[in-house]
């Protein structure tokens, strides 16, 4: 099983809204594409956050590497963009990729 791990520091000010939109529409938009079998979102509790941000890490399981760059060639930039042009300079994100072990 092949993770991808996005983990996000948003300003606490839009925080809710984040929220509200990564349920609603960003996550859903990335599962409808169907590279990937389960998602999930977690809030950052420790270390604390910097001050006036809040973290959270978003976890999509994908079965295959195939699958995964199949999804980062094809659909993953106009996704990305979204995000970027609706939370510019509020919002610090990074990426990893993970292997399920067990």
């Amino acid at each position: 099983m092949i993770i991808y791990s996005v983990t996000v520091s948003v300003e606490q000010s839009i925080q809710d809204e984040w929220l509200h939109w990564m349920r609603t529409i960003h996550i859903p938009e990335v599962m409808e594409t169907g590279f990937f079998e389960a998602s999930s979102i977690q809030e950052l509790l420790d270390p604390v956050p910097q001050k006036g941000a809040a973290t959270f890490n978003i976890q999509y399981e994908c079965s295959s590497m195939e699958s995964y760059e199949q999804y980062q060639q094809t659909m993953a930039p106009s996704l990305q963009q979204a995000h970027t042009e609706r939370y510019k300079d509020r919002f610090v994100a990074f990426r990893t990729l993970l292997r399920r072990i067990e």
